[in-house]
């Protein structure tokens, strides 16, 4: 029997889970582990609310955590409540599977300023993360600046924009509803170091900003590239960018029928954001131009108004006491996935915040290889028995996938008319619900 630990519930989780079940079958106990009481991580933290199609990868994910040699074990915080060498002590393999929880850091100054967000914690915000539930950020204002060019930025502005009927159906926590339902803002400017052909925003994503019953997007024609140099482009950049050419064809009086304007603001580095009695008034940007592919600043600078900052400019995996780390990429030191003698890591603990969902099932497949390579046949380590003994020491208080199926149950019993579910905001409640 192989005992393997995989820690993080998240896709790169379940999908190194999928793989351990498929080439060990019966031989191997798998045991997933969340500092959370729920799993599927981004999936339910991160994926925007009214993205419920992406959601429903859950389902495949759910197919895993119910076999026989597959345990969920939430409410366990690795680095605190059992150490990685604990771990490994007990295990013939650990895969870490962590994500990467944490904002990449927008270093100039002001961003300390209050109203001044990172993604990771305005995104938990409006999906109910626990760690970001009191977030509570300030809508009052008219103006709101989001930095970066990629998915994510797209997400806070469509999230900011809509009307409260366009989230029918969408599982957005009932404070950020509420807060949205009040807002004021009627700008919101997307800022991008680079041009229309560095963009990272999908087609499907961008195309949704059509369809928005109070938005219109804005793109200068000004910052388009000629036509003809689209050819060189990949394919899916190059919809993206004809997305872009259609926003920019808008005619004004269109613009003037929606509230708010979602304006693309390329060839724009933040350099300092201004503040007025330490809350955020507007950003300074500096003007760039793309030499081989790279923002050289201009020296040209001009001012955008914002009460509101919202960074989307990549996540970091957080490090653990024990495991090497690379700063400069965000996520563990790693060789193809090893770390150290039966310690892995996986997904954007491995290669940092990249790729879509589906990119972390080869990641998850090949990491088992290597396992299987490394440890071979039966193992002499106590595994699942060994932490159950642990874990009771120390008075832990484990959610099984049982306990979180009885409180997805009282979150789909809880939701609003139309929505899909009202989810619990803190881990009291979670866990107070299992007995429900």
């Amino acid at each position: 029997m192989r005992h393997i630990a995989i820690v993080g519930s998240g896709p790169a989780g379940y999908y190194t889970a999928e793989a351990a079940v498929k080439k060990w079958g019966e031989d191997a106990l798998i045991d997933v582990y969340d500092k959370l009481p729920v799993p599927f991580g981004l999936i339910r933290t991160g994926v925007a609310p009214d993205h419920q199609s992406i959601k429903a990868v859950s389902r495949r994910y759910e197919k895993t955590a119910i076999g026989d040699t597959v345990r969920f074990a939430g409410n366990v915080t690795v680095g605190e409540d059992i150490t990685v060498e604990e771990l490994t002590s007990l295990y013939d393999a650990v895969v870490l599977a962590t994500g990467a929880p944490r904002d990449r850091q927008l270093d100039i100054d002001g961003a300390g300023s209050r109203n001044v967000i990172g993604s990771a914690a305005f995104v938990g915000w409006y999906n109910g993360h626990p760690e970001f539930a009191q977030l509570d950020p300030d809508l009052s204002g008219k103006h709101a600046v989001v930095v970066g060019m990629g998915n994510v930025a797209l997400d806070v502005a469509r999230i900011l924009s809509k009307s409260q009927h366009e989230f029918a159906g969408s599982d957005i926590v009932a404070h950020a509803l509420e807060a949205l339902r009040e807002s004021n803002i009627e700008t919101i400017s997307i800022l991008g170091r680079r041009g229309p052909h560095q963009i990272m925003m999908t087609p499907k994503e961008l195309g949704e900003l059509l369809h928005l019953d109070r938005a219109s997007p804005h793109v200068d024609n000004a910052d388009l590239p000629p036509m003809e140099d689209d050819a060189f482009l990949e394919p899916g950049v190059r919809k993206s960018v004809t997305l872009l050419r259609d926003f920019a064809a808008i005619p004004e009086n269109i613009h003037g029928e929606k509230p708010i304007a979602i304006e693309f603001d390329f060839f724009a580095n933040p350099k300092t954001i201004v503040s007025e009695g330490g809350k955020v008034a507007g950003v300074e940007v500096e003007r760039t131009k793309v030499e081989a592919g790279r923002a050289v600043g201009t020296g040209e600078t001009y001012s955008v108004p914002a009460d509101l900052v919202v960074t989307c400019i990549g996540y970091r995996t957080s490090p653990l006491k024990g495991v090497p780390f690379d700063e400069r990429a965000g996520c563990f030191a790693n060789d193809e996935g090893r770390i150290l003698p039966g310690l892995y890591c996986v997904g954007w603990a491995k290669r940092g915040p990249s790729g879509t969902i589906g990119t972390n099932r080869p990641d998850g497949y090949s990491v088992i290889d290597i396992v299987d390579q490394d440890i071979g046949g039966a193992s002499r380590k106590r595994g699942r028995e060994g932490f159950d003994e642990l874990a009771q020491t120390r008075g832990l208080e484990i959610v099984t996938f049982r306990d979180w199926q009885k409180i997805e149950e009282a979150e789909i019993a809880a939701a609003r008319k139309g929505a899909p579910r009202e989810k619990f905001v803190d881990i009291d409640s979670m866990i107070a619900a299992r007995g429900a």
